[in-house]
């Protein structure tokens, strides 16, 4: 006769499938910072704290159903296209993007450099669309769809700034063994964000490639949370120290519209009957 699984074993089997899906996205969200170079399985071990074989089994898994790929070539494993297909299904997902659209375009346009926008997602930051510039020489040095942890970049910085201080220590604390393989000071990232919320922008004199420089703005719904990263990237040159304070102030005023359209927008749904939650707009939950 079959024997019958007590309360307590189907407890410990509970807990083993949710810790199998917590591992499975967790390797995941790893593969998303490779984009189209992937990530190498050593990365993956080292960036979860998963041992290897458990990485290997969950990829193995993740490649049969489609969701991740592996590269022939250089052994590198991708996200797959079931992922990408699975998006799709909530398209509408980031109305924060379809707000910001035409005023990260006018930015561009302006200034004549890219502009990026970016949001948290949970320990991360990820950049959901971009709009490059006129001038010739263009820095697109952020992908869309980049993820990176919260406090890495400029717009990372502001939005790490954006947190009561004990949320962002946290968050921190959660990330040092990725800031760890980047080389960044945990303690010193969070002086950093300390002073960005001071000075109400993050600035880079040195930015992501050589030879280039970058700041950013928050993007602020009116009672003040933040939601959004606004940020502008362009070479050395054409961004001197004493030219900062100029194009800061053009950025908060476009930072300013979005801010008050996603407002309205939360405003509107919630009076329509929708939750009225402006965080779902920007943030996905914590992971």
């Amino acid at each position: 006769m079959g024997r019958i699984a007590a309360p307590a074993d189907e407890g410990a089997a509970a807990t083993a499938g949710a810790q199998s899906v917590r591992r499975a996205l967790a390797v995941l969200r790893v593969l998303a910072t490779g984009q189209e170079h992937g990530v190498r399985l050593t990365d993956v071990v080292s960036h979860t704290g998963l041992n290897r074989p458990t990485v290997h089994r969950i990829l193995r898994v993740l490649v049969e159903e489609g969701a991740v790929e592996q590269d022939p070539a250089t052994r590198r494993y991708l996200i797959g296209g079931e992922v990408s297909l699975l998006g799709l299904a909530r398209s509408a997902r980031f109305p924060l993007r379809t707000i910001a659209e035409p005023h990260l375009r006018h930015l561009s346009e302006t200034v004549g450099d890219t502009a990026f926008l970016t949001i948290r997602n949970g320990t991360d930051s990820v950049c959901i669309d971009r709009r490059p510039g006129s001038f010739p020489v263009k820095v697109l040095s952020i992908e869309i769809g980049a993820r990176r942890p919260l406090g890495v970049g400029v717009s990372g910085l502001v939005l790490l700034a954006g947190l009561p201080a004990d949320e962002a220590g946290e968050v921190v604390r959660r990330n040092a063994r990725r800031l760890q393989a980047l080389r960044i000071d945990p303690d010193e990232l969070l002086a950093r964000a300390a002073r960005t919320r001071l000075q109400g922008y993050a600035y880079a004199p040195v930015g992501v490639v050589p030879g280039s420089r970058a700041v950013a703005v928050p993007i602020r719904l009116p009672h003040g949370r933040t939601v959004a990263g606004l940020a502008i990237a362009t070479i050395t040159e054409r961004l001197p120290d004493d030219r900062v304070a100029t194009l800061v102030g053009l950025m908060n005023e476009r930072a300013a519209a979005i801010g008050a359209r996603a407002a309205d927008l939360a405003a509107h749904r919630g009076a329509a009957g929708g939750s009225g939650r402006p965080a779902r707009a920007s943030q996905a939950p914590d992971h």
